[in-house]
């Protein structure tokens, strides 16, 4: 079985610049793939990764902001020219089926595969997904329209000393983009091995940071320091900083194992 990782397909915020792109990440987990947001140009960067879309049936999407959505119909309809014929599986809160569908009749009314939309409640903390090996969870955020991140747990089926069977949980990887700082999000991300939590400005943007509901650097890490994570992962940064490693300085004082998301990132969970 392969390792558990994390694919860096954009890691910017709204405005795109010559170094970042709008959110998405390729979460690999039990030899499954998973797409989380899908913003802007996400067709042309897994074509440069040479990611093949064979093994992707299911795509996140946390909120309905365009730079975590935009992308989509351009996904949907290259999949329809590569005459896919699996299933894809999206999962969000239910205003995307009603957004997305007007275009994909407009643009892939011939493709050869379904597309299967699954409501969510962004409100609620509720396992989405649930296979042998992989589970998913939504985790309420606090932004400007209805929000949550993932939390994705790698389960094994394991024999009890009874002769009874059960299931453990391995790797824990949660995405949390876009929320303003928020401690209750703590006892749903609690000990889990890898935590990407947006850092969209510093604490020289603090005000604006609460403004607009996204949180700085500095609260991502405290974020992490109570939770008590393995690692953390910034990322969703604001097009007025050039220079990402400022971001780093002001978390890792506050959480040390603070690493910076770039794009084409692979990050083992």
């Amino acid at each position: 079985m392969s390792e558990s990782k994390v694919t860096i397909l954009g890691c910017g915020s709204a405005k795109p610049t010559k170094t970042t792109s709008p959110s998405s990440q390729l979460v690999e987990i039990c030899d499954k793939s998973f797409l989380v947001d899908c913003g802007e140009g996400v067709v042309l960067t897994m074509q440069k990764l040479g990611i093949h879309t064979s093994r992707l049936y299911n795509i996140f999407i946390s909120h309905l902001h365009g730079d975590h959505c935009f992308g989509l119909i351009g996904l949907l309809t290259t999949l329809g020219m590569l005459k896919r014929t699996q299933p894809m599986h999206i999962y969000a809160q239910p205003d995307l089926e009603r957004l997305l569908q007007p275009l994909l009749d407009y643009h892939a009314n011939d493709r050869l595969y379904d597309i299967i939309f699954h409501p969510i409640n962004p409100r609620k903390h509720a396992v989405i997904f649930e296979d042998r090996t992989v589970s998913v969870e939504t985790i309420p955020l606090k932004h400007g329209v209805p929000t949550c991140g993932f939390l994705f747990k790698e389960t094994h089926r394991v024999k009890n000393e009874d002769g009874t069977f059960g299931y453990e949980t391995r790797k824990r990887y949660a995405y949390c983009s876009d929320t303003q700082y928020s401690e209750k999000i703590v006892p749903i991300i609690e000990g889990v091995d890898t935590l990407y939590h947006e850092s969209t400005f510093l604490q020289s943007h603090a005000k604006r940071s609460k403004e607009v509901k996204h949180s700085t650097a500095a609260d991502a890490a405290k974020i992490a320091s109570l939770a008590n994570v393995g690692k953390l992962i910034l990322g969703h940064y604001s097009a007025r900083v050039e220079d990402h490693s400022l971001f780093l300085q002001e978390a890792k004082p506050i959480f040390e194992n603070t690493i910076l998301a770039e794009e084409n990132d692979v990050i083992l969970l």
